[in-house]
C-alpha cells in the first residue's frame, strides 16, 4: 500500500477542525486506512489501493472532515468555461489516445504547496497510473503556453527541447537515452516510432508523455498563478476520474476551475465532468450484508459521514471516486460510517462438524483419475489476455476486460482454460514429449444476475503434447472421467475453430455442456509456436457435480 506524509497544521486546516492526539489517532485508524503513527508533527498513513482520492492531504482531509462529522454530505465543485481548446490529432491514435485536461486559476504556490502538487501527481502516478503506463500526469504553467494546445504524435527526432533538470536541449530519443527520467520510463515507450507530444499554438514542446515536461513550458514556480492540467494514456474514463482528483485537490488549495474543449477528430468533450455518478441502493441488501438494521433516516446520515449525496432513493457517488463501482463498494463504507468499533461480535447458535466440499472431492477424485493417466497438474491464472484467449487460438471467444489492468498481459478475466495450458506448453516446447497437462481454474462470464455482473465457475482443461496425439486419445480420456462415475454423456461432432475440422465433438450430459473437445489445428499450435501435435479438452466440473448429485 502506498504511504503518504503529512503535515499535521496543514492536514488540519484542510479538515477545519482540531482533534485531541489520541482521538485523532483513533479517528484515522477507523477511517479505512493504516496509521503508523503521528511524529514531529508529520501524520504517517497507509492509503489502500483503492482510495487513491485520498493520496493528496486536500483529499485526505476532505474525507476525514466528512468522517467526524465536521463538514458532511456531498460537496459540489463547479469550473467556469474558459473558451479555451486541446486539439486531439488523429496521428496521435496509435501511441496514447485519449487526454483529459483543464485549467486552474488563482493558485498561490509557495514552497509547500508545490510540493503537495508534485506528491500529488507522482502518488496518483505511481498507484492508479500504473507508474505512468495507464495515466501520465502533466501540469504546467500556463501564463508561458500559447492556445490552442495540440496532441499529436511526431517522430522522436524531430521532438527537440530543452527538458526537466537538463541544461541542454535533446530530441526525444536522446532524452530517453541520456535523461534519468528518459531511462526510468522509456521503456513505456519502446518500439513505437512515433511518440506523443503536446504543443502549444507557436509549436513550443510542453512535454513528451508519459516521459517528461518541458523546463520553458513545464515548470510550475512561486510566480505560477495559473495552470494547465492534463493526464493522458488509452482509456478516457481512467483519465476523466485521474484529472477529477488532481482538480478537486487544488480547487480545496483555493484554485478556480476551468473547463476545456477536447476536440477529437470524431468527437469533442468538455473537461471536467465534476457530476456525480448515480448509483441505485438496495437497503435490505446492505442490511443484509452487514449484518445491521440501518433505516432510511439513518442511511442518509451515514452516506453523509463519507461524502455521497442521497436523491430519490440513488447515491450521488462524487466525480473523485473511482473506487466506486457496485453497490457492494458503497456498502463497504457505510460499515465504516456505522464504525467498526460498534459491530457487536457474535457467536452463530449453529454447531458443525468440518467437512471436505463435495466439489473439492469430486475435482481431487477427477485429479486422481487423470494423474493415474499420466498427467501432470498445472497452477494457472486467473487473468489472460485478449491475444491469448481468442487470437492464438483462433476462436471468436471475447473475455471479459478489466477496468484498472495492471499490465496489457493481464487485462482479461479467462473465458476458458485451454489457452493457459497452450502458455504452458510454449514455454516447456524444449523439454522432452509426451507434455500430457491438466489444470483447475475459475472461468468467467457475463451474468447480469451478480452484484459485479460476471459469472464465476469452475473448470478443467487436458492437454496432452505428442506425435501421435489424436481425436481418439481426446475422447477417451473424458469417456474414462464419466465412466468412473457410473456416467455417460451424449456425443455430436461439431466445428470449432481451434480444432481440426471432423476431428472434434460436444459432449452433454442432461442436455448441459459437459466437454468440447478435439485436435489442435495446425494455424493454433503455429501460433503457440508449437510443432508437435495435440489434443485439447475444455471440460465442466459444475455440469459433471450436478449430474452426480441429481443421480444420487
Amino acid at each position: 500500500m502506498p504511504t503518504v506524509h503529512f503535515n499535521k497544521d496543514v492536514f488540519e486546516r484542510y479538515v477545519g477542525k482540531k482533534l485531541p492526539i489520541e482521538e485523532l489517532k483513533d479517528r484515522i485508524s477507523f477511517l479505512g486506512t493504516d496509521l503508523e503513527g503521528i511524529e514531529d508533527n508529520i501524520i504517517t498513513v497507509e492509503v489502500f489501493p483503492n482510495r487513491p482520492d485520498m493520496l493528496s492531504v486536500q483529499g485526505f482531509a476532505r474525507a476525514f472532515s466528512s468522517f467526524i462529522g465536521n463538514e458532511t454530505g456531498f460537496k459540489e465543485y463547479k469550473s467556469t468555461p474558459s473558451h479555451e481548446k486541446v486539439i486531439i490529432e488523429k496521428e496521435v491514435h496509435s501511441v496514447r489516445p485519449y487526454t483529459s485536461c483543464a485549467i486552474v486559476r488563482g493558485m498561490k504556490f509557495n514552497d509547500e504547496t508545490i510540493k503537495e502538487v508534485i506528491d500529488i501527481q507522482e502518488k496518483l502516478h505511481i498507484t492508479y497510473g500504473r507508474s505512468r503506463k495507464k495515466v501520465a500526469i502533466g501540469i504546467y504553467p500556463f501564463e508561458k503556453i500559447k492556445t490552442p494546445i495540440r496532441f499529436t504524435a511526431m517522430k522522436p527526432e524531430d521532438i527537440v527541447f530543452r527538458p526537466l533538470d537538463a541544461n541542454k536541449e535533446m530530441n526525444a530519443r536522446e532524452i530517453l537515452e541520456q535523461h534519468p527520467t528518459g531511462q526510468a520510463y522509456g521503456h513505456l515507450l519502446e518500439g513505437k516510432k512515433m511518440f506523443p507530444v503536446f504543443l502549444d499554438a507557436d509549436n513550443k514542446v510542453l512535454s513528451v508523455p508519459p516521459i517528461i515536461n518541458s523546463e520553458e513550458t513545464g515548470r510550475i514556480t512561486e510566480k505560477t498563478t495559473d495552470v494547465f492540467v492534463e493526464c493522458s494514456g488509452f482509456e478516457y474514463e481512467l483519465l476523466s476520474k485521474c484529472l477529477n482528483m488532481i482538480l478537486t485537490a487544488m480547487a480545496d488549495m483555493g484554485g478556480h476551475v476551468y473547463s476545456m474543449q477536447l476536440e477529437y477528430p470524431d468527437k469533442t468533450i468538455t473537461n471536467p465532468d465534476f457530476e456525480p455518478t448515480e448509483l441505485d441502493i438496495d437497503l435490505a441488501y446492505v442490511n443484509k450484508r452487514l449484518g445491521l438494521d440501518i433505516k432510511e433516516k439513518e442511511l442518509k446520515h451515514l452516506l453523509e459521514k463519507m461524502g455521497y449525496g442521497h436523491k430519490n432513493g440513488k447515491v450521488l457517488v462524487p466525480c473523485y471516486r473511482a473506487d466506486i463501482l457496485y453497490q457492494i463498494d458503497v456498502a463497504e463504507d457505510l460499515a465504516i460510517a456505522h464504525g467498526f468499533e460498534n459491530f457487536e461480535e457474535t457467536i452463530p447458535n449453529v454447531a458443525t462438524i468440518a467437512q471436505e466440499a463435495p466439489k473439492e472431492v469430486l475435482k481431487n477424485k477427477v485429479a486422481d483419475l487423470l494423474v493415474g493417466l499420466g498427467f501432470q497438474e498445472t497452477a494457472t491464472y486467473n487473468l489472460s489476455n485478449e491475444e491469448h484467449q481468442s487470437t492464438m487460438m483462433d476462436s471468436n471467444i471475447k473475455p471479459i476486460k478489466l477496468a484498472n489492468a495492471v499490465s496489457l498481459e493481464y487485462n482479461v478475466l479467462r473465458a476458458w482454460l485451454l489457452p493457459s495450458l497452450m502458455e504452458i506448453l510454449r514455454h516447456n516446447s524444449h523439454y522432452e514429449y509426451p507434455q500430457k497437462l491438466f489444470t483447475y481454474g475459475i472461468t468467467f462470464s457475463k451474468n447480469n444476475s451478480t452484484d459485479t455482473g460476471v459469472g464465476e465457475k469452475i473448470g478443467l482443461a487436458i492437454i496432452s503434447s505428442h506425435e501421435k496425439a489424436d481425436y481418439t486419445e481426446a475422447r477417451q480420456i473424458v469417456e474414462y472421467i464419466l465412466k468412473a462415475f457410473g456416467a455417460k454423456g451424449v456425443v455430436e461432432e461439431v466445428e470449432f475453430p481451434s480444432f481440426i475440422s471432423g476431428r472434434a465433438s460436444h459432449i452433454t450430459i442432461d442436455g448441459k455442456p459437459l466437454a468440447t473437445l478435439g485436435e489442435l489445428s495446425p494455424k493454433v499450435l503455429k501460433n503457440w509456436g508449437l510443432e508437435m501435435p495435440a489434443i485439447g479438452i475444455e471440460f465442466s466440473i459444475e455440469t459433471l457435480f450436478e449430474h452426480i448429485n441429481k443421480n444420487k
